[in-house]
């Protein structure tokens, strides 16, 4: 059986101030579910974490780089976060109405508890 989970949290852009009048809109996440799977060694022994990406969004919203910014001390879950999040799609940020490149904060949970408010987070 493969487990999968979600993304925990929102995105967060690193790029999200202004430069004068130019203010940047933030990469809008395409998904509610992402399908990063929870290696099934680490869900069989209970190991738990969380992985902190840093993921570069393109001007046409895919993921073309993707940077452990914190472990979560498993490399096999690391390393699913990262196989996963470069599947991950977005609306692309823009600045002045045109679409930009930016780096965004992606938090990845490998938890087995339930969530509040229901679905479980695998």
């Amino acid at each position: 059986m493969i487990r999968r989970l979600l993304v925990a949290g929102t995105v967060f852009p690193l790029l999200v101030g202004c430069t004068g009048d130019q203010q940047i809109e933030r990469p809008t996440p395409l998904f509610n579910e992402v399908p990063i799977e929870y290696p099934l060694s680490m869900w069989d022994q209970d190991i738990e974490g969380q992985t902190l990406l840093r993921v570069r969004v393109n001007d046409v919203g895919r993921v073309d780089d993707v940077e452990i910014m914190q472990s979560s001390g498993h490399p096999a879950l690391d390393t699913a976060a990262v196989r996963g999040a470069r599947s991950l799609r977005f609306e692309p940020a823009r600045r002045n109405g045109k679409r930009i490149e930016v780096w965004a904060q992606v938090p990845v949970e490998f938890s087995k508890q339930a969530q509040p408010g229901g679905g479980d987070r695998y």
